[in-house]
């Protein structure tokens, strides 16, 4: 018999011209952009915190935290709220399209350099078809030390 692949569901999303994806387990929500409260001497990547359902989310710009070109959010921007180590954050990203379910054998590991994104921040790439999807290791997105910081943005 041969052994079945397992499956993973993944959030993909948009920046600039490039999908990336993100495990559905992360992912708490989506949504349109909301009115963010800027915190002054925070990272420019962090764009502030927004009142989620009573619950005071931190949101970060994922193109300025990659060192991409920013751009005006528009009707399709969106905030992907994500959980990074019992943290909820918000992750402003150009569009949120699609969800897909890849194999597992799918992914394999990212060469030296993809496109603007450093690779620490990959955990690998798959084909989807006539696609190619960079899966995020959220885990390295935010350092512990920035993960400190969002925490303290929200007291």
């Amino acid at each position: 018999m041969s052994e079945v692949s397992k499956e993973i569901k993944v959030i993909v999303f948009r920046l600039q011209n490039e999908e990336y994806g993100v495990p559905i387990d992360y992912i708490g929500s989506i949504e349109r952009m909301l009115e963010i409260t800027r915190i002054p001497n925070t990272p420019k990547f962090i764009k502030g915190v927004i009142n989620l359902r009573g619950i005071v989310t931190p949101v970060i710009d994922l193109r300025e935290r990659f060192g991409m070109e920013t751009s005006e959010y528009s009707s399709r921007s969106r905030m992907i709220i994500v959980q990074i180590d019992d943290k909820e954050v918000g992750m402003i990203v150009d569009e949120a399209n699609d969800v897909v379910d890849l194999r597992e054998d799918a992914i394999e590991t990212p060469p030296e350099v993809i496109g603007s994104v450093d690779t620490d921040y990959v955990r690998g790439v798959a084909k989807l078809d006539d696609r190619l999807l960079i899966l995020l290791n959220l885990d390295r997105v935010l350092s512990n030390e920035e993960v400190s910081q969002l925490s303290a943005v929200e007291k």
